[in-house]
């Protein structure tokens, strides 16, 4: 066998290691912003179905959390995000490769029955006797504080401090806030669209374009992952027709390539 024949044959060797070892772990680590709890959980039983053997592992928690575990060496395969900023930070310190946006979400107001004949829209916001937000190191809750300084053209310079003097808590995830208005602690939050999907209880307002903000959502494959395949399998999964058409049903807007 001459030296170009030897090497292809590592080459295939390597391959074969590679995916035998991928699917003899038997499990993809993913961790995932809040609010692609549903999406992702109702994709992953498509995904496990075309890789038998293979059991996926979801980490479901505020993207400012996952980004904490990642950055002090938690172990994941695939990490997606709510936002480009945490994602943008890891890439620089070399923990992900490089990112796909894959999705698109954006900010509504929901507001629990007793106070839907008082807030009638965001302008309506500081009338609420109890708010809740995300904290502003999570992405719901950034996107929170620009709609409100967005805002003041048009509701007053000093809308943002007249809506935080209303805030009773600043919570860590998305799910949080909506559990929160949901539980009758607050009369109002501002949460994801797709979180809203089922909630017939509350009253949802859209937030006017001119003030809203798009939250775009990155996926990316971790630095080291001892499953590169699986990975690479998941993201296609997530960008393929299919997988767009679960993210839509989620409430997510679509990703046009």
């Amino acid at each position: 066998m001459n030296a170009c024949c030897r090497l292809w044959a590592l080459v295939a060797l390597l391959i074969a290691v590679g995916c035998s070892r991928d699917k003899a772990d038997g499990r993809l680590v993913i961790f995932a912003a809040s609010s692609l709890r549903e999406a992702f959980t109702a994709l992953g039983t498509d995904f496990e179905r075309a890789h038998p053997g293979v059991r996926l592992v979801f980490n479901f928690a505020g993207t400012g959390e996952l980004h904490t575990q990642l950055t002090h060496g938690a172990t994941a395969d695939v990490f997606a995000s709510a936002d480009q900023r945490h994602m943008d930070e890891l890439v620089r310190a070399g923990r992900v490769g490089a990112p796909v946006v894959f999705a698109r979400n954006e900010p509504v107001l929901v507001v629990s029955q007793d106070a839907a004949g008082t807030i009638r829209g965001l302008g309506d916001l500081p009338h609420a006797s109890r708010i809740v937000v995300g904290a502003p190191e999570v992405p719901i809750g950034r996107y929170t504080l620009q709609i409100l300084d967005r805002a003041a053209s048009h509701h007053g310079g000093d809308f943002r401090a007249r809506v935080e003097a209303k805030i009773v808590s600043r919570e860590l995830n998305v799910r949080q806030v909506l559990t929160k208005v949901r539980l009758g602690e607050a009369q109002a939050g501002v949460v994801y669209r797709s979180d809203t999907l089922g909630a017939s209880d509350l009253r949802v307002l859209e937030i006017p374009a001119a003030i809203n903000v798009v939250a775009e959502y990155p996926l990316a494959t971790v630095t080291g992952t001892p499953h590169p395949g699986l990975a690479h399998d998941w993201t296609l999964l997530v960008l393929s027709e299919a997988g767009q058409r679960g993210l839509a049903r989620a409430g997510f807007s679509v990703v046009q390539r």
